[in-house]
């Protein structure tokens, strides 16, 4: 009997160790075009907070191919991990938030797959996003505008010898000269000029302790409760005169906003924003038409003496597609405004801010402005593309793998969406231009407000040029400052439709007859190199 039992346990252990023997040659076998990034929690389970010990390896070779077996690179050291996420955290494939940390377990900045050094990292999931690139998507195209969002890198992961697919490496907000760049808050900052900033503060889900309650509803729900959250310095970090400061000062704007003399130039809630970054966080937020965008993981800051900024942008795993959600995000015509979401009466309410600034002529005139300079460059068709293709170049082998850890292909898993799912990688990717191309012809056709024109010579603002009649029909005159060597038009899209040069002159005609009506983006190079930007109106 006991021989019989010797041999089931031999059987029993070959077996194991010919089915870890297979688990290790899938992770050590391939090669990635991707940085490898390889954890090791030592036999623990990785809790939802707090962090454990662990120790990370970082495969980013020069030469682009990484393999589990080559030497860690990149980082081979010592980290705290944790699960993150509000929904995401309950997907299979788990994001993590990583702290690089010394063999003294203090935390440890340093640079890492071409990122400035931190010690505050993110490993986010893919689970609800088959292209992988909607966050990056996103980051870039607030970046494009002249602001900081986080900077991420597409990797491949390992957990405990276990393969778990593509994820988003990369920053988490966090006050820092390399991220949001606002003076750090010291504790005996209290009076003066030092408690002015810097703070970060969110709309996201709260409790009772690491939060304050507006005093006002949101416009149209009086119902409603806003809560905005503390979220760097954490509200365990913070005096009580600093709580009490960043609460006063939105209040205040709270107060100016939806008083009778909101709009006053002087006097009003420009005082109080920084008009410009709610603008392009509301352009990059109806893009994506991002559900998240107006009502959760939505970021402001505030420096010393500064007013509040909006930003940086974060979350847009739920966005750039259409979900079974509301009507706002159900429809599939590209319509819709995600600003409006305190309509879908979402669990954590919107402060509802865009309703009454839009309110304002000229920031409507400005976001329309700004909307339709910014698509004829960096919010053009082919520069959204053409990011969109950079990374799925990157992940073309890749996701291979991903999907096969990962059998979600052609499933409604995640957000449930509208619509049949594509059964491959590549349909992902034409269904994720195909939204873009429908939800940005929507948004030219609908963008709020309008875009001052002239219809006599008047110097354009700061740029040494009179160009006119604008809107034109059939002729676009120019006169210059100084001689202009040559002149570019472009379209909304970013294609060149027009260009002259060796103009060498002062006073230009410009034939435009023979273009479709519309908005476009008018370049001009001075003899000396200097280009200014202007936007042309055919009708």
């Amino acid at each position: 009997m006991i021989s019989h039992f010797v041999k089931y346990i031999l059987i029993f252990l070959i077996f194991a160790l010919h089915i870890l023997s297979l688990k290790a040659q899938n992770i050590s076998n391939f090669s990635t075009d991707l940085p490898l990034v390889i954890i090791d929690t030592q036999g623990k389970t990785i809790p939802d907070e707090p962090k454990i010990y662990a120790r990370m390896k970082i495969i980013n070779n020069s030469n682009g191919k990484n393999r589990f077996t080559d030497f860690p690179n990149e980082y081979n050291g010592h980290i705290g991990i944790e699960k993150r996420g509000s929904s995401s955290i309950h997907y299979p494939q788990t994001p993590y938030g990583i702290e690089t940390r010394d063999v003294n377990g203090d935390n440890l900045n340093i640079p890492l797959l071409g990122l400035p050094e931190e010690n505050d990292w993110v490993l986010l999931s893919n689970y609800n996003d088959k292209t992988f690139m909607r966050n990056i998507l996103g980051y870039r195209l607030f970046e494009s505008l002249g602001h900081y969002a986080p900077r991420a890198r597409l990797v491949e992961v390992i957990v405990n010898n276990e393969y778990q697919g593509i994820y988003v490496f990369g920053e988490k907000i966090k006050r820092d000269k390399d991220r949001v760049d606002i003076a750090k808050l010291k504790e005996d900052d209290n009076s003066g000029e030092e408690l002015t900033g810097g703070y970060i503060f969110k709309i996201d889900y709260y409790t009772s302790y690491d939060s304050w309650l507006s005093p006002h509803s949101p416009m149209n729900h009086p119902d409603y409760n806003v809560h905005f959250v503390y979220h760097d310095p954490k509200w365990d970090e913070l005096t009580s005169q600093q709580k009490n400061y960043i609460r006063n000062y939105v209040t205040a704007f709270e107060n100016n906003l939806y008083g009778s003399g909101f709009d006053n130039p002087v006097n009003g809630y420009v005082n109080y924003i920084d008009t410009e970054s709610f603008i392009d966080y509301f352009i990059v937020s109806e893009i994506s038409r991002n559900n998240d965008g107006f009502k959760k993981s939505r970021y402001f800051h505030k420096d010393k003496n500064g007013k509040i900024t909006a930003g940086p942008v974060w979350d847009f795993d739920w966005a750039w597609k259409n979900i079974n959600e509301c009507y706002i995000f159900k429809a599939t015509d590209g319509s819709g405004w995600s600003y409006k979401v305190n309509n879908c009466n979402p669990g954590v309410k919107s402060p509802g801010w865009m309703i009454r600034l839009f309110y304002d002529e000229a920031f409507k005139n400005q976001t329309n402005c700004r909307y339709f300079e910014k698509r004829a460059t960096v919010l053009s068709n082919e520069r959204i593309f053409a990011m969109i293709d950079s990374m799925y170049q990157l992940v073309e082998n890749a996701q291979e793998r991903h999907f096969q850890k990962w059998d979600i292909l052609g499933k409604n898993v995640g957000a449930s969406e509208i619509g049949e799912q594509p059964l491959t990688y590549e349909g992902e990717i034409e269904k994720l231009k195909n939204w873009i191309t429908t939800r940005l012809n929507w948004l030219d056709n609908n963008m709020i407000g309008t875009c001052s024109s002239t219809a006599s010579p008047e110097w354009a603002e700061n740029s040494g040029y009179k160009i006119y009649p604008n809107p034109a029909t059939s002729q676009v005159n120019i006169q210059a400052a100084d001689p202009v060597s040559g002149l570019q038009v472009y379209n909304l899209s970013g294609k060149l439709v027009l260009s002259k040069n060796e103009l060498n002159a002062q006073v230009i005609h410009i034939d435009v007859s023979q273009l479709d009506a519309g908005m476009y983006l008018l370049k001009l190079v001075d003899n000396n190199g200097q280009a200014a930007t202007e936007k042309i109106v055919i009708q």
